[in-house]
């Protein structure tokens, strides 16, 4: 076993991770295992720290003193020498004065140009009245550049006062030197920034690891067909387990998938359509930012012009219901098929472009997870073209399909108010998440995962075939509901979406501006990132009160269906479950981040998503 090099309680200078930047902090204690040292920064915060990433106090000393006593005192004492010659020396000794004074001048000019990347690095660094704060209350985060600036500063302090001894005595080169010197110096810091940002290997592997992820791929499908073949059944109890399984050559008809790939290609050529902001995303390891087409909901205006259009000339659209197993095969089909070209394609990206969370070096699992973060054709990005368009808006056309069906199966005149008030809480949640389309470029999603067999099945069969349960209960299923009922249910799905709404945007106005005037009264806690953490509005009321809006509105869509069968309330139990996962995701990723401020948060904050309860 490798013996420790830093004792407890030593102070020494850390690496700020993902940085090449130094900060004096003291260690605090070593894992003999995983031979990782915990570090303590003076603001508090505490890290990790590997042991090259860790070096003693009197290193940086001694290149301080080395940089400080170098040339100057060299170049000084050859001044003197050269003004103490007398006049009447013989030629030969003034050509090698002479000599001796373009060696210098090459000398000092070598110094110059070594000296050159100091003031770019500060530059590129130093903060500005506008940018030297930046606030969030989720997870993601910036380093902070005030800091960074002071560390360089002190860093190359010896470097500056060479260059202020050159500035002095005149021998700066000339101006078109200077000008490509900067450039090379400054290519030089993108590139040092490049190489320490390359995403590093995944090592925590989420839902059960390899195993875990190699089970899902098959229970998903499984749970899918398992729950649209629940629902065609006239007692769709749990108990009834399984249920009959229907034909196999049943479940596929080519057809149905023609009108599914019909359907992709069209929300595609909307995507593609010339309209619509074009806006930047966040910033990639390499430094880099994407720019996205904010498009979505006028795609949904065109697919409902589209489909009005297919309904004024009878176009039977309860064909979906007919139909529904095999539109979610042919959807299963092809997310399996486009997940199988991502992970060949991601085979050959670069390593700055692969996703933090599916860079294992396991097939299965980052064949789930998503091995590249951000695949293109082109411009076309695959990711967060399938994370609102398909899936999203197909949902909202499945619900209108289900409502037509119903309508024709019970020979009604109206839908029931059941089916009304689920297309409505479920057209308005669409429409939000559309309108606000901005908003999901710094979601996990598109920052943190990868493009995977687990996006790609959610964003194209989990979305629009699950979340459109409720509708597809009630067309076989009805359930009358009294007019005081649906008021009162109503009324919960406001206030889940009002929570939602107004959470989420005082989180993204808070981020976008932190000094706005209106958001005065807003209170953080400061991070070593740089991040604040937000204590109060809604963020101080629960750690994650979207979660919590979200959870509400899951209810109010389910209530309609009645208490007869708990199969309508699948997706609410589902939802908590998959909030509780990403909260303690969350949890862990904010505690490793933010240290000690997140136990402030935490301590200010306690409950983390139902308020009292958890």
């Amino acid at each position: 076993m490798p013996s420790r090099k830093f004792a407890d309680g030593e102070v020494v200078m850390g690496r700020w991770p993902g940085s090449v930047l130094y900060y004096e902090v003291q260690v605090a204690s070593y894992d003999d295992v995983a031979h990782l040292y915990t570090v303590k920064y003076k603001d508090g915060t505490e890290l990790a720290l590997k042991e090259s990433d860790i070096r003693t106090l009197s290193s940086f000393k001694h290149r301080k003193s080395q940089s400080s006593s170098s040339s100057p005192s060299r170049r000084s004492s050859s001044r003197s020498r050269s003004r103490s010659r007398s006049p009447g020396r013989p030629a030969k000794g003034r050509r090698r004065s002479s000599s001796q004074s373009r060696e210098h001048k090459e000398d000092k000019k070598k110094n110059v140009q070594e000296t050159n990347l100091v003031p770019l690095v500060l530059l590129f660094f130093k903060p500005s009245e506008n940018n030297t704060r930046s606030y969030n209350g989720e997870p993601e985060s910036t380093e902070r550049n005030d800091t960074s600036f002071i560390a360089l500063e002190q860093k190359f302090k010896p470097d500056l006062e060479i260059e202020r001894v050159l500035e002095h005595y005149s021998l700066r080169p000339r101006k078109e030197e200077k000008k490509k010197e900067e450039i090379y110096s400054e290519k030089k810091i993108f590139e040092t920034i490049k190489t320490e940002k390359a995403p590093p290997k995944t090592k925590e592997l989420e839902f059960g690891g390899r195993i875990g992820t190699f089970v899902l791929i098959f229970f998903l499908p499984a749970t899918v067909f398992y729950l649209l073949s629940m629902c065609k059944q006239d007692d769709p109890s749990i108990l009834n387990f399984p249920p009959p399984l229907p034909a196999l050559e049943s479940l596929w008809e080519t057809r149905v998938f023609g009108v599914f790939l019909l359907w992709f290609a069209l929300q595609a050529l909307f995507y593609l359509l010339p309209i619509g902001k074009v806006v930047e995303g966040l910033p990639l390891s390499s430094g880099k930012k994407l720019h996205y087409r904010i498009n979505g909901f006028y795609a949904f205006m065109l697919t409902a012009a589209a489909i009005g259009a297919l309904l004024y000339f009878q176009f039977e659209l309860h064909y979906l219901y007919d139909h529904f197993m095999q539109f979610a095969v042919s959807a299963a089909a092809f997310s399996m098929g486009l997940s199988i070209f991502l992970y060949i394609r991601s085979l050959r990206a670069p390593e700055e472009e692969l996703a933090p969370s599916g860079n294992s070096g396991y097939l299965i699992y980052d064949f789930f997870i998503g091995h590249e973060l951000n695949p293109r054709i082109g411009s076309f990005d695959l990711k967060y073209f399938c994370e609102l368009r398909p899936g999203l808006i197909g949902w909202v056309v499945i619900n209108l399909a289900m409502l037509l069906a119903e309508m024709k199966i019970h020979n009604l005149s109206m839908p029931s108010l059941s089916m009304i008030l689920v297309n409505s809480f479920q057209l308005l949640y669409v429409v939000d998440a559309l309108w606000n389309e901005e908003a999901v470029l710094t979601t996990m999603d598109i920052t943190h995962d990868g493009f995977g067999f687990m996006l790609a099945f959610g964003d194209l069969v989990w979305v629009p075939f699950v979340y459109s349960l409720q509708a597809f209960y009630l067309v076989g299923h009805p359930t009358p509901i009294s007019w005081p009922v649906a008021v009162a249910i109503t009324i919960l799905n406001c206030v889940g979406y009002y929570i939602f709404r107004s959470a989420n945007s005082q989180k993204n106005n808070f981020r976008r501006n932190p000094a706005d005037p209106k958001l005065a009264y807003l209170k953080f806690i400061p991070t070593a990132t740089g991040k604040g953490l937000l204590v109060t509005g809604w963020w101080g009321f629960v750690r994650h009160p979207n979660y919590l809006g979200d959870i509400i509105m899951a209810l109010a869509w389910s209530l309609p269906c009645g208490f007869n069968h708990i199969l309508p309330y699948f997706y609410v139990i589902y939802f908590i479950c998959l909030l509780v996962h990403r909260e303690a995701r969350d949890e862990h990723h904010c505690k490793q981040k933010y240290g000690l401020a997140w136990e402030k948060y935490c301590q200010r904050v306690p409950y983390r998503i139902f308020p009292y309860i958890y």
